[in-house]
């Protein structure tokens, strides 16, 4: 008869077999189990950490790799864990204590040396512009003349003019295809169109689906263009009588991100009132200097593009209302039980422009759904986690049959959680070349009857996942 400290060992062995997998949830499942059955070997609480970084609940990696090194002081990997866990939530200085106790430790890990300069680095970047920070900046279109700005005579594509054609986004989606870029002209005028058509938008959307119309709702596509192009592929593309709503964070990650941000902008300019685009936590300026949208921007364009876009994201609504129904935001809800769809419409996001640390912005981009009732901490360190009992009341209060939301892989690209009140549609499919997770995406038509549809990854170009990140501190989360 095995031990439990064998029978955990042989559960941690199948948990590092669903790893090799790419199946992190299944990985985190065996590694859970042989923690309950054996709580005081260090390598089950830091292999879970691990698992836990790939699904990006980075406040559980912290917790369990802080509960190794209890374990065990020495424990190397699992300080490099937890601080690669502190990079990705934006904690350089936390990260940066960890890292200097990985090579304190082992003074010949080349991988923690070269991680701890690269924080020192960001630590004094952040004071540098903590000390210079200064009030409204003004906008970066200002100055730039786009009528006198000349297309040159070699350039290849479709010419756009002063308004969005079809032809142009027709040809814009095979120039990307074929690794080409579009004139940096086009994509000002792209950028500066889109922010002033979100602008004037309220922060709640507000959608009714006409009688001839089919609405699509997708979730995080993150840089994946190819991935984009296959489900308008089998979807249809967006139209008069197809209308899509993206559910944030089309950028960051993947590498074909500024390409994703053109095409949707490039729709919403020529159909404003068919075509409707929702933040997600990564459309903002601290995720995307360090997830590779910034970086991806200098090199295919340059600064002055990536600054269009930052004040476009800031300007975009923080959610949809699909005819009086549907809630779809980004994440979720609220650590207070009487915010309601009024408090929504309310919110002036022109004011607060980054989400911050804490309030409704906060909470409706960065929040995540548990099984158990009440409210937990977040899994990612930041926000919150709310249960069925709250999404249930949520939705009593409003008037609302559910809830639709993105933020997390989900394996089979969609979840029906809560009792099917809190909806999670995920729509990039092998996720970063590394989750052998299924796209989805959500049909609804004027009965307002939810028809979820799956799709798989694509093959690419040969560009890997965050190629253009800053910092190869996050290559560690690859």
């Amino acid at each position: 008869m095995a031990t439990p400290e064998q029978q955990a060992i042989e559960l941690k062995n199948q948990g590092n077999k669903a790893f090799a997998a790419h199946d992190w949830p299944t990985a985190i499942d065996f590694y859970t189990k042989a923690i309950e059955l054996y709580d005081k070997e260090p390598t089950f609480w830091s292999n879970r950490a691990q698992a836990y970084l790939k699904t990006e609940a980075y406040g559980y990696a912290i917790r369990d790799a802080t509960k190794a090194i209890e374990l065990k002081p020495d424990f190397v990997k699992a300080y490099y864990r937890r601080a690669t866990a502190y990079a990705a939530i934006l904690k350089p200085k936390d990260a940066l204590r960890d890292f200097k106790q990985c090579v304190k430790l082992d003074p010949n890990n080349k991988d923690a040396k070269l991680k701890l300069v690269e924080c020192e680095k960001i630590v004094r970047q952040l004071a540098f512009f903590a000390a210079i920070e200064v009030g409204d900046e003004p906008s970066a279109a200002d100055g730039l003349d786009l009528d006198s700005m000349v297309v040159e005579p070699s350039y290849d594509g479709v010419r756009l003019e002063k308004e969005m054609t079809q032809e142009f986004i027709d040809d814009m989606m095979e120039r990307f295809k074929n690794g080409k870029t579009i004139h940096k002209k086009y994509a000002y005028q792209i950028i500066i169109a889109v922010k002033k058509l979100v602008y004037d938008e309220p922060t709640l959307v507000e959608v009714d689906i006409p009688d001839d119309v089919q609405l699509t709702v997708c979730g995080d596509t993150h840089g994946q263009y190819f991935d984009l192009m296959e489900l308008f592929r089998l979807n249809g593309k967006p139209s008069d009588k197809h209308w899509y709503l993206f559910n944030g964070d089309f950028v960051d990650r993947g590498s074909w991100s500024t390409e994703i941000a053109l095409v949707l902008y490039a729709n919403k300019w020529l159909r404003p009132n068919c075509f409707f685009i929702n933040r997600g936590n990564h459309e903002t300026d601290d995720m995307n200097k360090v997830y590779g949208f910034e970086g991806e921007c200098k090199a295919k364009y340059n600064e002055r593009t990536f600054k269009l876009f930052s004040e476009s994201f800031s300007a975009l609504p923080l959610a949809t209302l699909i005819g009086k129904k549907y809630l779809v935001l980004h994440g979720g809800l609220f650590s207070d039980d009487n915010v309601t769809l009024d408090d929504i419409r309310k919110l002036d996001r022109h004011k607060q422009r980054q989400p911050g640390q804490s309030g409704l912005m906060m909470e409706m981009l960065w929040t995540d759904p548990q099984a158990e009732p009440g409210r937990g901490p977040s899994k990612r360190g930041v926000g919150l986690q709310f249960g069925p009992d709250v999404t249930k009341r949520f939705c009593e209060k409003n008037g609302l049959e559910a809830v639709i939301r993105s933020h997390e892989v989900r394996m089979e690209g969609y979840e029906e959680e809560h009792d099917g009140k809190c909806i999670t549609v995920f729509s990039a499919p092998k996720y970063c070349d590394m989750t052998e997770n299924k796209g989805a995406y959500i049909n609804i038509g004027p009965d307002y009857k939810l028809r979820f549809a799956q799709f798989d990854a694509v093959p690419h170009p040969n560009i890997r996942p965050m190629a253009y990140a800053q910092s190869s501190i996050m290559s560690a989360l690859m």
